[in-house]
């Protein structure tokens, strides 16, 4: 009998049965999740049979370019619709993009200014959409049609970017696709301003739009919109800007339209075609210019925004021939139940802007330009999290990642024969800035975020010092806002709104552009509140270059029990306009003072307290002794640098009145510093032998690999690892918990606690 039974079990199904078993699959398919061979490819699509036709009729070059810039400027049309009309701060100032994409699904041009990570991701959800939709009978992909996505497991950064993706036909046949996003902020998530740093699972982070159509004959659907305003707490805003992507995108299809209309659809498809192959081509040929070597480098994230910690972003860079390789192997372990997690696309996403806005700015903006590049990473680790941990917060990673990128590239530029920009410093890479929600003072409930986050500090540069609150990593062309106006929508003021903070610089020869300080305290409304959600405030999340220096630190100060509004009416004179100034010398009287880290969750503000952090600076450039004494008497003068700061940094001796400089005095006081530091140096072997040690300390909650092995990842302490290649969930004890057994302890070694507690 056993016989007859593995007799049976061992039968070869036959053709026919294999047949009917794939066709039951596909007809019973459960759920159509993120499908990871969209997901973890990022070249482009094989050349269809209609690319190739269109390249064989339409090649010109010359007329090419003239096509590529009359759809670029389409794009960038496009792009100053959503920022004139959007509703979302980050529409307002320039958190947005536009682009066109192959009928594929590769994204061939983007607009000018915007997000490029936007564009540069969402290639996959049109190909979800071409995969899954396009011959299914109850969606379908129709001129007309209109598709929403947010969700980053699909293809995005995080939830709180949502996408409108229009197919462009001519004469019934899809050409082309064309999209906008935008940062909308609001998303129903568990907290407000669409970026939660509470959320422990993908269901605390609000809105998960796989994509799915939500327009037909170019009309938003009603039904679908009234769902999706049911969903978030500002049901006007998803509205007013499912509108304003919407026309963006019509536009854009209007000036699709009218090259199709003058020159055919083979110069249309061959344009988008031969643009991406173009750049892939010379981006291969750039990087064999490259020496041919390996740059080891990390980032430390000082936080999960929950708690603090040591959290390691590993990156080394290899070269060989046209070969270029990000290794990401050794970061931390995925955090499960923390939010500060990223799916690889999206670390993919922000490295193609390094390469796109910081080191080859002259190529077209799409696809392609990171197409031949390679990444490595472990699985279910901070820059590849696995679809079940929260990413709410994955700008954490991504924007390290970035950093770890950026650079080690410019160890391989300063070597490289030829170059398309400066050697440039790490700009800084966090979101310094309020997120806010609560009632307004015109009884709406909000949720958003200030555009104070695109200030960021650029990086110093091989000749020149950076540029103060230039712009964010993430976009060009982006703007800080106008305070004023933001006022008239929600219930509170910036006392204190783009005041360079003085000594929080990044010093070198070159010395970073700095940030600016945000003083905020709510006025109108006894329901309203802020978070605050970066990393830095105990540890740099940059590194200097060639001898410069990262950032300082910057922590959230609070100011309570006090109602400031109360003193600028009545005792003007005790505001101060500084961090620096109100946390040393505390004028208001009864107040309590404290510092926090940048991870503060929602917070109900009362009317009065002070909110304050400051934007960061960029990194600086080259041995600080090197810098001019004219410049560092500059910085003072300007405000960036107090006296004594400057003198302890640079070694420059001046009168302290007159600021009048001592050459001769300062080349004394740098030549005993240069004394000094061979007097501190010892050989590499003894420092290797002091320096290096077998485990992390036991005192530090510490993730990811130590030294050079890879192969080993610390999960928060020396004894808890895991093999990298064998992933297993990591979840984070809650803060309160944590509190509650810590003020236990000390109750139970006063004896305090009763015998259960013993």
């Amino acid at each position: 009998m056993n016989q007859m039974s593995n007799a049976r079990a061992l039968k070869t199904p036959s053709a026919a049965d294999m047949e009917l078993i794939k066709k039951f699959l596909d007809d019973t398919t459960l759920f159509l999740g993120p499908d990871p061979e969209i997901m973890q490819n990022h070249d482009l699509m094989p050349r269809s049979r209609d690319e190739d036709a269109a390249i064989t009729a339409f090649n010109d070059v010359h007329s090419i370019a003239k096509i590529r810039d009359r759809i670029q400027s389409g794009c960038d049309e496009g792009y100053e619709m959503v920022e004139q009309m959007g509703a979302a701060p980050g529409a307002k100032w320039g958190d947005v993009i536009t682009g066109v994409y192959s009928a594929s699904g590769d994204l061939a041009i983007a607009s000018a200014g915007g997000v490029l990570i936007f564009s540069a991701l969402v290639h996959h959800p049109i190909k979800f959409i071409i995969k899954n939709w396009l011959n299914d009978p109850t969606v379908g992909v129709r001129e007309g049609d209109g598709f929403i996505h947010n969700d980053s497991r699909y293809g995005n950064v995080h939830n709180t970017d949502q996408s409108m993706i229009l197919p462009i036909f001519h004469e019934g046949k899809l050409v082309c696709w064309v999209a906008s996003t935008v940062h909308e902020g609001e998303n129903g998530a568990i907290e407000p301003g669409g970026m939660p740093s509470m959320a422990e699972s993908p269901s605390d982070e609000g809105l998960k739009m796989s994509p799915f159509k939500v327009v037909e004959n170019y009309q938003i659907k009603r039904d679908i919109l009234t769902f999706l305003q049911n969903s978030v707490r500002e049901p006007k805003l998803q509205y007013e800007d499912m509108k304003v992507k919407l026309f963006a995108c019509l536009r854009i299809k209007q000036r699709i339209e009218e090259t199709l209309n003058t020159d055919g659809p083979e110069a249309l498809i061959s344009t988008l075609r031969l643009t991406m192959e173009n750049v892939r081509a010379e981006v291969k040929r750039r990087v064999s210019e490259w020496p041919d070597m390996t740059v080891r480098t990390y980032i430390i994230q000082d936080s999960t925004l929950r708690e603090n910690c040591v959290v390691k972003i590993n990156c080394k860079l290899t070269k060989t021939g046209d070969r270029l390789i990000f290794d990401f192997r050794g970061s931390s372990p995925e955090f499960t139940n923390r939010a500060t997690n990223t799916i690889v696309a999206g670390l993919k996403g922000m490295l193609a802007q390094v390469f796109l806005c910081y080191v080859w700015p002259d190529l077209p903006r799409g696809q392609a330009a990171f197409a031949p590049i390679e990444v490595i990473t472990d699985p279910h680790s901070i820059v590849n999290c696995s679809y079940d941990a929260p990413n709410s917060q994955s700008l954490m990673s991504i924007f390290t990642g970035f950093t770890a990128g950026q650079h080690a590239v410019a160890k391989f530029l300063y070597s490289c024969p030829e170059k398309f920009t400066k050697v440039h410093a790490p700009t800084f890479n966090m979101i310094n800035t309020f997120i806010w929600g609560g009632v307004s003072q015109h009884g709406e409930t909000l949720g958003n975020l200030c555009a104070d986050l695109n200030g960021m500090g650029a990086g110093a540069v091989v000749d020149r010092d950076g540029e103060h609150a230039l712009a964010p990593i993430f976009a060009t062309m982006a703007d800080i806002g106008e305070q004023e106006l933001n006022e008239e929508e929600v219930p509170f003021l910036q006392l204190v709104s783009k005041k360079m903070t003085r000594d929080a610089i990044a010093p070198g020869k070159y010395r970073g552009g700095q940030g600016y300080t945000m003083m905020v305290a709510t006025k109108d409304s006894s329901q309203w509140g802020f978070m605050t959600t970066c990393q830095g405030a105990k540890i740099p999340p940059l590194q200097g270059l060639f001898g410069g220096y990262a950032c300082g630190c910057y922590p959230l100060s609070k100011v309570q029990g006090v109602d400031v509004y109360d003193i600028l009416i009545n005792e003007p004179e005790k505001f101060r306009h500084s961090i620096e100034e109100i946390m040393n010398e505390r004028p208001f009287d009864g107040a309590s003072y404290t510092t926090h880290h940048m991870g503060m969750g929602f917070e109900i503000s009362r009317r009065g307290e002070l909110f304050m952090i400051s934007q960061g600076a960029g990194a600086g450039y080259g041995d600080l002794l090197e810098r001019e004494p004219a410049n560092v008497i500059k910085d003072i003068e300007e405000g960036l640098m107090s006296s004594e700061v400057a003198e302890r940094l640079y070694k420059v001796k001046f009168d302290s009145a007159t600021l009048a400089i001592n050459f001769e005095a300062t080349a004394q006081a740098r030549a005993e510093e240069r004394k000094a530091r061979i007097a501190r140096s010892k050989p590499y072997a003894e420092f290797i032998k002091e320096w290096n040690k077998p485990k992390p300390p036991s005192h530090l909650q510490y993730f990811g690999c130590w030294g050079d092995d890879v192969s080993i990842l610390y999960m928060g302490g020396p004894d808890v690892i895991r093999d990298a290649d064998k992933p297993k969930p990591n979840y984070m004890q809650h803060p309160k918990d944590v509190r509650i057994a810590e003020l236990e302890a000390r109750l139970a070694n006063l004896g305090a606690l009763g015998d259960e507690k013993q």
